[in-house]
């Protein structure tokens, strides 16, 4: 079974243009989520989906292959969807390009529902929320399961509601890594936005308002995204303190 990682990258941001390509610890930031997703030995072919021909460049010459797409997406899985319809996989694993501290392991842990499960059209990935401050953080995406791990809601919102204003349940936090069958991607694509989705601007809300399954297992890996330049500093330094080598790039 052919499995495919698509990694998209816009290079346009209204908070933090030129994202991927800003460096941490001497590589492009596109560069370390690419390594972690070549290393998975899952995965059979690492492709990195853009608009932009400068990150075009920067992959390239780090070794990566590259698919240019349209420039009129409105979100990544729109690009990751066009990127695949033209792929020989079965299975196509969407990669979020901001989360450097990527490991291969997470990927692996995501796949295994679909390996599992024939029926199963997508899966994801949960991590138990550490820090209250991320609690009503709305850019930490909460996530409910019911008792087999398929989600139940996604929201920016904190979820479940704390009645007594103690911790009564874990939170989880939703983790943004996406293992679609390439078919129901290619269906995906096509369905019309919703409701929810809208209201809370989380595109996996439309999966489940149009009656389909989303299986997110629980992970211990723990998610740092760059959203912002200050975030950058953080990165490096939690992949230091792990004596990951930094090597110089060019």
């Amino acid at each position: 079974m052919m499995i495919a990682a698509i990694i998209p990258a816009r290079y346009e941001s209204t908070r933090f243009r030129g994202k991927p390509l800003v460096r941490i610890c001497n590589k492009p930031m596109l560069q370390w989520v690419y390594e972690a997703a070549r290393s998975c030995t899952l995965i059979n072919q690492v492709i990195i989906a853009t608009d932009h021909e400068k990150i075009k460049q920067a992959a390239e010459s780090f070794g990566a292959r590259v698919c240019m797409t349209a420039p009129t997406h409105a979100t990544g899985t729109d690009r990751v969807a066009e990127v695949a319809q033209h792929l020989d996989a079965h299975i196509i694993v969407n990669l979020q390009g901001d989360e450097p501290l990527l490991v291969p392991a997470a990927i692996s842990e995501a796949l295994m529902p679909v390996l599992e499960d024939e029926t199963l059209p997508l899966s994801s990935l949960k991590t138990i929320i550490d820090d209250e401050t991320d609690i009503l953080n709305p850019n930490v995406v909460k996530v409910v399961t019911d008792i087999n791990d398929c989600a139940l809601y996604f929201s920016r919102s904190p979820i479940p509601f704390r009645k007594d204003k103690k911790p009564s349940a874990a939170m989880f936090r939703h983790i943004g890594l996406y293992v679609f069958r390439k078919d129901f991607l290619l269906t995906f694509s096509r369905l019309p936005r919703t409701m929810l989705e809208k209201a809370e601007n989380l595109e996996q809300l439309r999966v489940l308002e149009h009656g389909y399954r989303i299986k997110v297992p629980t992970s211990n890996y723990k998610p740092v995204g760059v959203d912002t330049p200050e975030d950058v500093a953080r990165v490096e330094t939690i992949l230091m303190s792990k004596n990951i080598t930094m090597k110089t790039n060019g």
